[in-house]
């Protein structure tokens, strides 16, 4: 079955889905997961509210069949914020189409492929169930992707895994078989506070940084030379400062942030080391002592880029959209990680959709290459579930 043939139901779930405020923080996923369980239930599918790892931000599993190969189909819910709504030319949530686009924030990242993966694992189960596709098909809505919240490893864990997966963050419809991972720092160096009437009776937190943050800077200068052939360059980069509590007081404490985006062959723990070694050299050199804490992580994974999954995909998509064949891998961090490394599945990022549309404003998607999207993504899973990949 072509997509072409629900065109209509495709954008309609899309505008359905966008119109449903999902933001996180501070997580209101629960609305959006119960429009998901109900649109399921319309089509005879048992889909699950699974209310793990949080009771009050339920996600869904779904799945169907029992046979080998099992293809699970995996999106998050959860969107970033808004932010200033005077910034937007179309509401944020209402879903508006012109001139072949839909408006509204998590357009593209990613309620365009919640749906393509909503409507593809309805068209499957009807091959599923009559015995024409030996495999079975398994679906996530998950929570909390924005936020490394363990959404979707919960899934897997609570049984909705498979033999493979496809994470369908928009990519162009290009097929990585890598990503970067994330890991966000907190460190503190701290002063001793005073009047700004007598500075010199105080320790002055903001002075006390200067050589953390030019150690940092030739941290990142060193490892840029770190590169991997389909996910570029390591960085750690300063991306927020914070200290004082009021203008005449000389500040006690200062606390700088630092997004280090990291390759699949570097490990958090490694990562870590590094933190350490480089405030120990500071403390040594300058006297300054600094703490650190690590507030959020995204480990990288990668999978063989001519695993038989990644070629499958390639080539559906090449047949109906004209997307590159290479060799690929995504800069940003997705729940694939989860899929490679905790669950130990054979897993992709791929979708439709520019992903330098995610966060923006006025955030829109090409309604054609959602079409195109759920056309390749049904050919690819048909592929998948009649296991003919070798």
């Amino acid at each position: 079955m072509s997509a072409t043939a629900n065109v209509d139901e495709l954008e309609a779930l899309i505008a359905d889905l966008v119109s449903i405020e999902s933001e996180n923080p501070p997580g209101n996923e629960r609305r959006c997961s119960e429009f998901i369980v109900e649109w399921f239930a319309e089509r005879g599918i048992d889909a699950s509210l699974v209310d793990e790892p949080y009771p009050d931000r339920p996600q869904v599993g779904v799945r169907v069949g029992e046979g080998d190969p099992a293809l699970v189909l995996n999106g998050h819910i959860d969107v970033v914020p808004a932010g200033d709504r005077d910034h937007w030319t179309h509401d944020p949530y209402g879903a508006a189409v012109e001139d072949g686009s839909l408006y509204g924030r998590g357009s593209v990242d990613m309620k365009t492929g919640v749906a393509v993966g909503m409507l593809a694992t309805a068209l499957l189960a009807e091959e599923i169930r009559s015995g024409e596709l030996p495999g079975s098909i398994v679906f996530h809505a998950a929570i909390g992707e924005e936020t490394a919240e363990p959404g979707t490893k919960t899934l897997l864990e609570r049984g909705y895994d498979g033999d493979y997966g496809v994470v369908l963050e928009p990519t162009g419809m290009r097929t990585a078989t890598s990503e970067k991972g994330l890991a966000w720092y907190e460190i503190t160096v701290r002063g001793d506070p005073s009047h700004a009437s007598r500075p010199d009776q105080g320790e002055n937190a903001i002075q006390r940084a200067r050589p953390v943050l030019d150690a940092l800077e030739t941290y990142d200068e060193e490892i840029r030379a770190r590169e991997h052939d389909l996910v570029g360059r390591a960085y750690a980069t300063v991306t927020m400062f914070e200290a004082g509590t009021k203008e005449n007081v000389v500040p006690e404490r200062a606390t700088v942030t630092v997004d280090r985006r990291f390759l699949p062959d570097e490990t958090v723990a490694d990562i870590d080391s590094e933190i350490d070694e480089l405030l120990a050299e500071v403390a040594e050199e300058h006297g300054v002592e600094a703490s650190w804490e690590r507030t959020r992580t995204y480990e990288s994974a990668a999978i063989d880029t001519d695993s038989p999954l990644a070629e499958v995909f390639r080539r559906h998509a090449a047949e109906v959209a004209d997307a590159p064949t290479e060799p690929w891998g995504v800069t940003a961090s997705t729940d694939v990680r989860n899929f490679v490394n905790d669950a130990g599945i054979e897993a992709i990022t791929w979708g439709p959709g520019d992903i330098t549309q995610a966060h923006t404003y006025d955030e829109h998607v090409d309604l054609s290459a959602a079409r195109d999207g759920l056309d390749a993504l049904v050919g690819a899973a048909r592929t998948v579930l009649s296991g003919d990949l070798d």
